[in-house]
């Protein structure tokens, strides 16, 4: 399974929807997925992936990782990947 179908199934569960529903250019605000939802999906991406995520719950904002789209995360997801496999 690729990182995207990954991503994919992790926030759809979350969201309580089908994969099939969500696309690389939703939001998760667009997808119903609120803060304790958005807390829930980084930990599973970070079980999901062996990776740790730079996010702080209490300021999304002030973490390096976007969480603004679908495909921002998996691009985050990927640069992480990279970056601790090299570590």
């Amino acid at each position: 399974m690729s990182v995207t179908d990954q991503v994919i199934a992790i926030i759809a569960e979350q969201a309580l929807l089908e994969p099939e529903d969500v696309i690389p250019d939703s939001t998760l605000e667009s997808l119903g997925i609120d803060s304790l939802g958005l807390v829930e999906s980084i930990f599973a991406i970070e079980e999901a992936f062996d990776i740790t995520v730079p996010f702080n719950a209490n300021n999304p904002t002030a973490s390096d990782f976007d969480i603004t789209s679908v495909a921002s995360i998996i691009t985050g997801i990927e640069r992480l990947r990279a970056e601790q496999s090299r570590a």
